[in-house]
């Protein structure tokens, strides 16, 4: 039946509109009658309830602003019906108490229009061009922000600011005086004028931002004073921070780095680090950098957005990716944009050959995986009581194979092996947006989270105490306070530009430090037989490489990764493709064990991992290692350093080669001033990006 099917918070959801909706019915039916005692009851719960559901379930009324019956329009209607009342009810002077009073509630809503005009205006002027993290930006007079509710909630402010003007309306109501109406009123004015007053002062010289003009020389200055070398360029949704975050290590062991965002979100997504970032919403104020020191930029990912900045002609661009694995993305059409593809071994070299997608052979670079680095080397067959084994599968992707991850055909089977043998401790750690695309990955994910659950209360054993407990929260205490900025609840964009300036001291060692340390306490915490559930950012999965013996993955960048320990590992095939034909078509798993949907294969696995001498892979990790990652020595930092080096030596040759042509082409002083004339400069790019960036972003 339609009800037996309908989601209780569905019914949550439709019951607060309909319970709003029955108090004005009640409060129009008081003020008509009139029927006193309902009028003021209706009338007064209606208001709180508006102001309970605006502070406490704000989506609830999504579906009546989707109707415009916002809280304007509800507010309204509240105190018109109480109007309404007022002249129904006997006793109170239409002329001496009603006018006057109706008057002044008319003055409520212009003053609160009045002080919306002005937030909007706030709001404007507090909205720079540019966003910058650790960059000392306290010259553009940054200053803390306006009270929220003055400058950012409308509807929390009418409806706190009316609290006054109804309590006296419905008390002169209730004793025909119509004084108490106007007392109330007055104090709603009262807030609501001083609230304009004060909410004005930010538009004061004192505490107004420089204009756009100013902000963009101040950038100027500072990049000429900084002269930054490398950029790592980055823009996404409110997911895909990982992509950049994942290189924030390299990035700043480099000389001279920065970050380079687009999207304003972007900025607070971006974990703690050193390097400076800048955010450019605008695609013309972020051509500023043409005229910089800045000379090549790293790409993590691709972005309808990349086109914008591949048109700056002083830079080069490398694309680096944000993982390595079999999988098509992994050889995307776009990377030919590029002047360069670093890849981390031969196997993307040969990769990108076969797909054929326009990338020359000479234009990929070989750099390793630097952020590999962590990874603990394999240390022979695990001698304690427990095998820990990591299974870690990807999500589903876009394009719907069911190949993509092991979840939905072989998860539960998988699991299911792992806890039947008393002597593994899993870790389960699915990728963050599993069930984002099919609602059947997501539902598998519940289902394998709920196995683990119950397997646990079918173990017992010792326990850390509570110590261990205590030192976890010190190390988490002591981490955040590093990885995190304190806002307040109003703080806007600009307050945040100003509390995250220049960093203090070497925050990226004391970070890795911290870290470490927080890992150590985080697994000590947890008795040696508990089976784990990660699904936080913590730990890391690098961590749980190192805390593993096993891992069990799908085709992804988890496998090459993994494959730098040289330790066991397996992968799924949920493709239907023959094992023969998985090898082969997928050279990350030439060294694993290859699964099947039913896991039959998992208790002989287990077994060739506590048993080196069963294991027939162990020198075929060793050379598809090489393979996938290129070779141990030098180190592969040394070789992305190297590879940073010769890309902006190009760069340095190009501007070399540009200004010669340049001066060659202008013979005389009176040439010179021909050539500025029609040499494009910035405010000229500026308005050349205005004029195509629809057609860009199109």
């Amino acid at each position: 039946m339609p009800s037996a099917g309908l989601a209780p918070r569905r019914i949550v959801q439709l019951s607060a509109p309909s319970a709003m909706f029955a108090l004005f019915a009640a409060q129009l039916v008081g003020a008509l009658l009139p029927n006193l005692p309902v009028f003021i009851a209706a009338s007064a719960a209606g208001l709180a309830f508006d102001t309970y559901l605006q502070h406490k379930q704000p989506g609830m009324l999504s579906l009546l602003a989707k109707v415009r019956f916002d809280v304007t329009v509800r507010q309204l209607l509240r105190d018109m019906l109480i109007v309404v009342g007022l002249l129904h009810i006997d006793g109170v002077d239409p002329l001496s108490g009603q006018a006057p009073l109706t008057v002044a509630l008319l003055c409520v809503y212009l003053l609160h229009f009045a002080c919306q005009g002005v937030a909007v205006l706030v709001r404007r002027t507090r909205t720079l061009p540019i966003v910058t993290r650790n960059i000392d930006a306290s010259a553009l007079r940054l200053t803390t922000s306006p009270p929220r509710i003055l400058a950012r909630r409308a509807s929390h402010r009418l409806l706190l600011f009316s609290v006054p003007a109804t309590a006296g309306l419905l008390i002169t109501a209730a004793t025909k005086a119509a004084y108490w109406g106007g007392i109330g009123l007055g104090v709603s004015l009262a807030l609501m004028l001083l609230g304009t007053l004060h909410l004005g002062t930010w538009l004061l010289p004192k505490k107004r931002a420089k204009s756009e003009q100013k902000v963009m020389e101040w950038l100027d200055k500072w990049l000429a004073d900084y002269q930054p070398t490398v950029a790592m360029y980055f823009s996404g949704g409110t997911t895909s921070a990982y992509q950049a975050n994942m290189w924030l290590s390299t990035l700043s062991r480099l000389e001279k780095p920065l970050i380079v965002l687009r999207e304003r979100f972007m900025v607070q997504k971006i974990d703690a680090t050193d390097v400076p970032v800048i955010c450019f919403p605008k695609v013309a104020t972020m051509f500023s950098l043409e005229n910089s020191t800045l000379k090549m930029m790293l790409h993590p990912a691709n972005s309808g957005k990349t086109s914008q900045v591949l048109r700056i002609p002083t830079i080069k661009h490398a694309f680096i990716n944000h993982g390595e694995s079999d999988k098509l993305s992994s050889c995307n059409p776009y990377a030919k944009a590029y002047d360069e593809v670093w890849v981390a071994g031969p196997a993307a070299r040969e990769r990108y050959a076969l797909a054929e997608v326009g990338v020359e052979d000479k234009d990929i670079v070989e750099v390793g995986r630097p952020q590999l680095a962590p990874i603990r080397p394999y240390a022979g067959p695990p001698t304690g009581t427990y095998t820990t084994v990591l299974y870690a599968p990807t999500w589903e992707g876009w394009d719907g194979n069911p190949g993509n991850t092991s979840v939905v055909l072989a998860g539960e089977s998988i699991v299911r092996q792992l806890l039947a043998d008393d002597g593994v401790c899993l870790l389960y750690k699915p990728h963050p947006m599993t069930g984002s695309v099919d609602p059947r990955a997501g539902a598998a994910n519940e289902r394998i989270m709920a196995m683990i659950r119950e397997a646990n209360t079918k173990r017992s054993g010792a326990r850390p105490g509570p110590e261990a407990a205590a030192e976890l929260a010190r190390r988490t205490a002591e981490l955040d306070k590093l990885t995190s900025t304190a806002f307040r609840a109003s703080a806007d964009e600009m307050e945040r530009m100003l509390l995250q300036g220049a960093p203090q001291g070497d925050r990226d060692a004391a970070i890795a430090k911290a870290t470490a340390a927080w890992e150590t306490a985080y697994w000590s915490s947890f008795p040696e037989w508990e089976h784990q559930i990660i699904t936080d950012a913590r730990p890391a999965i690098f961590a749980c490489f190192n805390q593993a013996d096993l891992l069990i993955s799908d085709v992804s960048s988890v496998v090459s990764d993994w494959l730098s320990s040289e330790k066991p590992y397996a992968v799924a095939n949920t493709s239907g493709m023959t094992e023969a034909a998985f090898r082969a078509g997928f050279p990350t798993v030439r060294a694993a064990t290859i699964l099947t949907p039913e896991a039959d294969g998992v208790p002989s696995l287990l077994e060739s991992v506590r048993a080196p001498e069963k294991d027939r892979f162990t020198e075929a990790r060793t050379e598809l290692k090489e393979h996938l990652l290129g070779p141990s020595d030098p180190p592969s930092l040394v070789r992305f350093d190297e590879a940073a080096r010769a890309l902006c030596a190009k760069a340095d040759d190009r501007r070399a080669r540009m200004a010669s042509r340049l001066a060659a082409e202008i013979p005389s002083p009176r040439g010179a001033a021909d050539a500025e004339d029609f040499a494009p400069d910035a405010n000229g790019a500026e308005d050349s990006v205005n004029d195509t960036e629809d057609s860009v972003n199109a």
